[in-house]
Order: structure tokens, then C-alpha cells, then sequence
């Protein structure tokens, strides 16, 4: 089965974040309202590839049952690397495998990997063909309009593209922009273009700047070509940002007690610090949220936690 043909226009998918979208946080997003595809945080193939490093590459590819559908994301640049790690998430239980080509974050791209891989066609095209040959399972494809300057989605695209990807996902800037610029969705037509040229067969998904599920549908009525929307930074202003609804203050407090469930049950995963890297999504749009979360971010364990809140 295909994963990307079982989904329903205009699906939603949550974007993978380094340090966010772990084993926890989508068992919250999927309490809060489920969107149709849930990404792991990227795996860096080399890791897995090695004995030192498997074990730490498993851990992070861990899924829930809540998860599924799943698609395992791994980048690195080691052609070998990607074979081996894509050969192993079959049986690992995901739906597919995306190749990461678009994270911009310096040590990744200094490694080789991620963004850098817009400036290494070849060495990117010998990754997604050695991963493709090595499962059964959809390879997918997310990645930025270019390095520097937008126009050089042309070219990149165009070659990504040539490859028949299961389905490409675009965040709408380049490695250089980051976030700093808004999204360049006057793009859309053209790349929609491209897709329809060169490989029809492939599922284009638009990322950047999508906050809501009623920006996705809106997106969709004016682009009704595009097949899917990815959200990132819009669950951490509404983690029900696959629904339509408001959250409460109760909701937002429940919702931050099972993640401090969840944490209580995989405390191997990071330190309570990285945890509270979270209480601002919870502790947030509601009177006093702001005096609250000051506490709760002076606190160095989850009873700590629960004694400030009363859960």
C-alpha cells in the first residue's frame, strides 16, 4: 500500500521539528486532534549505520500506536548510510520514508546533510535512489526552494522531481531565509506547473507559513492542484491546529498534564529542562498564563510541576 494514495485531498500533515514532534509531543497533537500523516524527527542515517550510534537512532524512531500513519524522516549524505537505514523502517512499522534535503540548522548542513544537499544535486539524487532501491515502502522527498535565492526552485525542483518522488514536500524559502522572510506562496502556480510537467504521479505538499487548518483549506480552494499542507510552527500557538476548534484553559491544562504523563513514562528521552521547552504551548492565551508559566519554568522536576498546577 501506498501510503500518499490512501490520503484524502487536502490532507494535513505535522511537520517534522527537531526537538518537538518526538514520541510525546504527537501522542498530545494526536489527544488534541490528529492530523491525516504524522513525520518523526530527522534520523541521521550515519547513526544508524553504525554500532555506537544504533541504539540512539531507535530510540528516536520509536513510534506510538497513536502515530500511525507514520513516515520515518532520515537525512545524512552517505549514499550506504541511507540504504541500510531505509531498509530497516519497514519492519519498524512505518508507512513510508522521507529524505530530509531542506533542514537548515548549520551543524546539519556543515555535516553535509539537510539543506546542503540543494548545493550537491548528484550526491542528494545517488541518496534518494540508494534509499528507493532498498524498500518496499514510499520514498518521499522535503526540501526549500534553493540556498540563497528562490528563483533556483528551477532547477532543483525540476531535478528532484525527475526522480518520481512519492511526494515532495516544498517549505516555501530558501536555506538562507530561514524564517525571516514571509513565504513565498506567489510560487505556487509554477511549481504546480512543474509537478504537472515532469512528475504528475507525484504528491505535492506546501509547508511555511501555514498556521491552521483554515489556512490549508483556504490554500486549497486557491490552489486545488496541491495535495497536502504541512503545519510546524502554528501547534505551538494552537496544538488543536488540525481542528477548528479553540482550545480552553481546562483543555490546554489537560493537555499539558498527559504530556507530563508521557514524560513520567519516557524519561530517558531529554532531561525536564528540554521538557519545559513545551509549558509554553500549554500555559499560554488565558488570563495569569504568563505569571503561571514564569513558576513553572523555575521548576526542576515534573512534581514541581504538578504541585504548581494542582495536577
Amino acid at each position: 500500500m501506498n501510503i500518499w494514495n490512501e490520503l484524502k485531498k487536502p490532507f494535513l500533515i505535522l511537520a517534522p521539528m527537531e526537538g518537538v514532534t518526538d514520541i510525546m509531543f504527537r501522542q498530545v497533537v494526536a489527544r488534541a486532534g490528529r492530523p491525516d500523516l504524522f513525520f518523526t524527527e530527522f534520523t541521521n542515517v550515519s547513526s544508524y549505520a553504525s554500532e555506537k550510534g544504533r541504539e540512539n537512532a531507535l530510540e528516536r524512531l520509536e513510534i506510538s500506536p497513536t502515530d500511525s500513519p507514520i513516515i520515518a524522516q532520515i537525512w545524512g549524505k552517505n549514499p550506504d548510510h541511507f540504504s541500510k537505514t531505509t531498509e530497516a523502517l519497514e519492519s519498524l512499522g512505518f508507512s513510508g520514508v522521507d529524505l530530509n534535503f531542506g533542514c537548515p540548522d548549520k551543524h546539519v548542513n556543515k555535516a553535509g546533510g539537510g539543506a546542503a544537499m540543494i548545493k550537491t544535486p548528484e550526491l542528494a539524487i545517488e541518496c534518494f535512489k540508494n534509499a528507493k532501491k532498498s524498500t518496499n515502502l514510499p520514498v518521499s522527498i522535503k526540501t526549500r526552494l534553493g540556498w540563497s535565492n528562490p528563483e533556483e526552485y528551477k532547477t532543483w525542483l525540476s531535478t528532484l522531481l525527475n526522480e518520481h518522488p512519492a511526494a515532495l514536500t516544498v517549505h516555501l524559502r530558501t536555506k538562507k531565509e530561514m524564517s525571516k522572510v514571509p513565504a513565498h506562496f506567489e510560487l505556487i502556480p509554477e511549481i504546480i506547473k512543474l509537478r504537472t510537467q515532469i512528475s504528475p504521479e507525484t504528491k505535492l505538499i506546501i509547508n511555511g507559513d501555514i498556521k491552521t487548518r483554515a489556512n490549508a483549506l483556504e490554500l486549497h480552494q486557491k490552489y486545488p492542484e496541491v495535495d497536502g499542507f504541512m503545519i510546524g510552527r502554528g501547534v505551538f500557538e494552537n496544538p488543536y491546529c488540525f481542528t477548528d476548534h479553540t482550545p480552553t484553559k481546562d483543555e490546554l491544562m489537560d493537555l499539558l498534564k498527559y504530556h507530563l504523563d508521557l514524560y513520567e513514562n519516557y524519561p530517558h528521552y531529554y532531561s525536564y529542562e528540554a521538557l519545559k521547552h513545551f509549558i509554553k504551548i500549554y500555559i499560554n492565551n488565558f488570563p495569569g498564563a504568563k505569571d503561571l508559566r514564569a513558576k513553572l519554568m523555575e521548576t526542576h522536576s515534573v512534581a514541581e510541576a504538578r504541585g504548581i498546577i494542582g495536577l
